[in-house]
């Protein structure tokens, strides 16, 4: 066995192919080929063909938008429904903990939290096409939902929480409430609508231009602005709540100016919820694979601290600030305030961008595991109908909960189903017994919250992962991180946006730019500086730039070429006018010194002495600057190899090709100068030829009128190789062994 594996690397060594063929530059290639007969549409054509229905494109569209259609008839149930029903309990388990918590970031009562746990988790259902994503309330959104409400309705009274035995300040509490919940409702709505837009219109793309590193970056920024406002609910504090720029270094000054007010008994019962709940997750992960189902340890503490404070009072005897009233039942639909829309657009777009792009990032995760597509553009549809018909029964804006996904999936989620089932949980404790949690302390949420955040914090290792990796992404995620927890989620997300942007300009704009040369023998082409075997043929340079040709980088493409190249042709050019001016000085130093010598040996000797100067002047023997010039007709006389030596600077570079194989595009201002350097190499005498020029880079160049009289397809080639050959053809420089390869 093991010689035969022997046997087969030995043959994966030595198997070799050969090829005979001519040279082919792009002249004579298209001149051999038939391209294929294409009739342009007329853009009424396009229009009718793309409005043309027809049974079997209404069907797919059909299938398309609901997606339910298509998977729910091949359900199998004896396979799938257990795993799927243990998969929903467990994430509805977590949902109501969650759902309660994060509504505290979002800045309305915790009885919104759920109703964002039910409507848009059901409608995912029906529209999305990841099988185990878990949507919902997740503590990003809610924090920039909460940034917008607090910035629009600001606190006039100095307590914040929800404590419905506060009968003096319950008034003020309602109201504030009331339009916080407005806003927020307007903003899911606003979100939603600019999503499904977004989907409609095809545009799932733009969840690229949020890389992984801002991504990182970001939602580290966002778990430090959540963990800085559950402090004031883990100490059981009265301050304010901040939004804006500099809101953490508020919000931490004015924890710290009250921390002496901190509620012994609220952080008591805060720090013993988190100890539990950090030991849960510990037990979870070490025995992932011997636990059937994660332990609930969200919803364990949840118990617990209602039963806890119910029993002991907490609110009346302590002064523990717990959740209050929770109405019983569903609420009537109601429609937005659409007048606040001017006031949180640009939000809306922020949160729609960041929620589409944490959900598509988690679905494309599982369905790689899993072996399944999503559709980006459904996705963006999908989270649009969430959003925007949540609105109208009181959620707020609404993404994928990572922490939920991975317990959906890991505990035999396998469809949508579950995810159903987790709503239907959440929908039992509002119909039904969502009365019992009004006794359970806010710290137990801030708990919750905060310990949630310990996958986040994580992310700090990034730093050291994108210093050996790259510095560039190290310099996305750090900005985007001081920016965002600085500036504000909806600013820092803007600026780290645009800061990645300028990285992808500078990089283009600073590519690598390399000299290649020739692996012996073969018609591979390397970095000359990276490989001892590799060698350049004499009086041939190969340039590659790991960039396209336009108007940003044009100006340092030149640079590069003349540099790496070692010819400069305007230096070259410069040289030679000046020699030649300098000879044209010195002929006309030596003809007036000739006259002179002439004119005084003609005054002061006899005829006999002015005829042997005559002949001394005849051969040449005159002395100019203490050397004997030529006379008038030698000079012109001399040999054109001469004069070229002795005043005009030579290049040792006959030929000059441009590897074009990573070009991507070309615009007018990188044509141009590509015709430029075409024009000034051959005024020094080099000539310049394109290789692997792409199809479509062939045709910008035809359409911005690069080829005429003086550039030809002749001087593009299909390969380095075959530019080589040619160019050694050209030089009369060719050996037989070249053409055999």
């Amino acid at each position: 066995m093991e010689h035969t594996q022997e046997h087969e690397a030995c043959l994966e060594q030595t198997r070799r192919y050969c090829v005979e063929r001519p040279i082919y530059n792009q002249e004579l290639l298209q001149g051999q080929l038939h391209r294929r007969e294409r009739t342009p549409q007329t853009l009424r054509q396009k229009i009718a063909h793309s409005c043309r229905c027809s049974s079997k494109k209404a069907k797919s569209h059909l299938y398309s938008f609901l997606p339910i259609l298509k998977w729910l008839p091949r359900y199998p149930v004896k396979e799938y429904l257990l795993g799927d029903i243990i998969s929903g309990i467990s994430t509805g388990v977590m949902q109501l903990p969650q759902g309660l918590a994060y509504a505290l970031l979002a800045a309305v009562p915790p009885v919104f939290g759920l109703y964002s746990s039910f409507y848009p988790v059901f409608l995912y259902t029906f529209f999305g096409t990841s099988k185990h994503i878990s949507i919902g309330t997740f503590a990003v959104i809610s924090m920039m939902v909460g940034g917008v409400a607090v910035r629009q309705v600001p606190d006039e009274i100095t307590s914040v929480g929800y404590n419905s035995t506060n009968v003096t300040d319950s008034f003020d509490y309602h109201e504030r409430d009331t339009k916080r919940v407005q806003v927020a409702v307007t903003l899911a709505f606003l979100s939603g609508i600019i999503q499904l837009c977004l989907g409609l219109l095809r545009f799932g793309f733009v969840a690229i231009y949020l890389t992984e590193p801002l991504v990182r970056g970001f939602t580290t920024a966002a778990a430090v602005h959540v963990f800085t406002s559950q402090l004031k609910y883990l100490l059981g504090i009265k301050t304010n709540r901040y939004s804006g720029p500099l809101s953490v270094v508020y919000s931490i000054a004015a924890v710290l100016s009250k921390i002496t007010t901190t509620n012994i008994a609220a952080l008591i019962v805060g720090l013993t919820c988190i100890v539990l709940l950090l030991i849960g997750k510990e037990i979870n992960l070490r025995f992932k694979k011997q636990l059937p189902v994660p332990i609930p340890m969200e919803i364990i503490v949840v118990i617990i601290g209602t039963g806890v404070s119910a029993g002991m009072n907490l609110s009346q005897s302590y002064g523990v600030d717990i959740v209050g009233s929770i109405p019983q039942g569903l609420r009537p639909p109601a429609v937005p305030e659409i007048q606040l829309i001017p006031a949180i657009f640009v939000d809306a777009i922020a949160i729609a961008i960041v929620g589409f792009s944490m959900a598509v990032s988690m679905a494309k995760i599982f369905a790689l595991k899993h072996g399944y597509t999503i559709d980006g553009n459904q996705e963006l549809i999908a989270l649009g109908i969430c959003n925007s018909v949540g609105s109208f029964f009181q959620s707020f804006s609404i993404t994928c909960s990572m922490s939920r996904s991975l317990v959906q999936e890991s505990t035999g989620g396998k469809t949508q189903i579950a995810g159903a089932l987790s709503s239907v949980m959440v929908l039992l404790v509002i119909v039904a017994i969502g009365y019992l949690f009004e006794p359970l302390p806010q710290t137990v949420l801030a708990a919750i919250v905060m310990v949630n955040l310990k996958g986040m914090f994580k992310q700090f290792g990034d730093i050291a992962h994108f210093w050996r990796t790259s510095k560039v992404e190290l310099a996305i995620w750090v900005v985007a991180f001081v920016a965002s927890l600085f500036l504000g989620l909806d600013y820092g997300l803007l600026t780290a946006v645009a800061f990645a942007m300028i990285t992808v300009i500078y990089r283009t704009q600073s590519p690598q730019y390399r000299i290649l040369g020739q692996i012996p023998d073969t018609d591979i082409y390397c970095d000359v500086e990276d490989y001892e075997e590799v060698k350049e043929y004499p009086g041939i340079k190969i340039f590659q730039a790991n960039t396209s040709l336009y108007f940003a980088n044009s100006e340092s493409y030149t640079g590069a070429l003349k540099k790496k190249t070692g010819v400069d042709p305007c230096a070259i050019l410069a040289a030679r006018r000046k020699a030649q001016k300098r000879h044209a000085r010195e002929i006309k130093a030596a003809s007036q010194l000739r006259k002179k010598a002439v004119l005084k040996l003609v005054s002061s000797s006899t005829n006999d002495v002015e005829a042997g100067v005559k002949h001394e002047i005849a051969n040449d023997e005159l002395p100019v600057n203490g050397k004997f010039a030529s006379a008038d007709a030698s000079v012109q006389d001399t040999s054109p190899d001469e004069h070229e030596h002795f005043v005009e600077p030579k290049t040792n570079i006959h030929s000059l090709i441009l590897d074009f194989a990573p070009v991507n595009f070309v615009d007018s201002v990188g044509a141009k100068t590509l015709k430029t350097i075409i024009k000034e190499y051959k005024e020094v005498g080099v000539c310049v030829c394109i290789a692997s020029c792409s199809g479509p880079v062939m045709s910008e160049l035809t359409r911005l009128n690069f080829f005429d009289n003086t550039v030809t397809r002749e001087s593009l080639f299909h390969s380095v190789h075959d530019a080589v050959l040619a160019c050694q053809v050209r030089d009369g420089s060719a050996s037989q062994t070249d053409f055999d390869l």
